[in-house]
This record gives C-alpha cells, structure tokens and sequence, in this order.
C-alpha cells in the first residue's frame, strides 16, 4: 500500500513544484512546523517565514525558505501558495545577506505592527541559521 501524496507549490510566477510521490511535508505554520503524512485531516493554515522541509518516498529531502503563503490539504493533495520561496540549495548567499539585512532593518522599526515585528524577528531567525551553515 502507497503511502504517498501529492504536493504542490505555486507562487505568483509559476508553478514552482508539483510532485506526485511525497510521503512527507514539513512546513513553517504559525501553530509552529507541522508535519503532513498520507491521509491527513483536512487542514488549511497560514505559514510564517521558515524552512518547508519535501521528502519523497526515496527518502530524498529538498529544503526550501519560504516567506509566507497558505496551505490546504485535502483528498492527500497539498497545495502551498506562497509569494516567496527559495531552494536552499539554489540560493545566492548574497541574496540571504540581502533579505536578512532588510528584515534586520524592519525588525528596528518603531511604527511597525507587532505582527509585522513577529514576521520580521521570525525571519531573522531562519536566515541567520542559513548563514551559519
């Protein structure tokens, strides 16, 4: 018995991924990472700036950062909308610098909303790990 599903990524460019043989996704929710099997409840829910973990049924994994977005899983088909995300293993340094430094800046900002704060400290906290590795 197959114990896989169905994922899909897509952002305002394109379809960024569609795989059809997943047997995992962990993504960054605000509940905090959530992992999605085969036959999950019915879920949506939003996500906040983190790493969304693919592994296929090989076992191979595939790391991706993404910013913000929403997720549905239904009839063990996950759909991710988001309008950023990177590969891990396809992303400049340069443009991990670029983004965690505007972060850095809007995290100092006095007359930003304590959700917009909350977003900015949580991608601070992501890209710093990336730059570390």
């Amino acid at each position: 018995m197959s114990n896989v599903f169905k994922v899909e990524i897509i952002n305002p460019e394109k379809s960024f991924l569609l795989k059809e043989d997943v047997s995992e996704v962990v993504v960054p929710a605000y509940e905090g990472d959530m992992g999605i099997l085969k036959d999950h409840i019915p879920i949506i829910s939003f996500l906040k700036p983190g790493l969304l973990r693919v592994i296929d049924k090989a076992f191979v994994e595939e790391t991706y950062y993404v910013e913000d977005g929403i997720i549905e899983f239904k009839n063990n088909c996950l759909s991710i909308l988001t309008s950023n995300i990177f590969d891990i293993k396809k992303m400049d340094r340069n443009k991990i610098k670029d983004i965690l430094s505007e972060a850095e800046k809007d995290s100092q900002n006095n007359n930003i909303s304590d959700q917009a704060k909350y977003l900015a400290d949580q991608k601070i906290e992501v890209l710093r790990s990336l730059t570390l590795n």
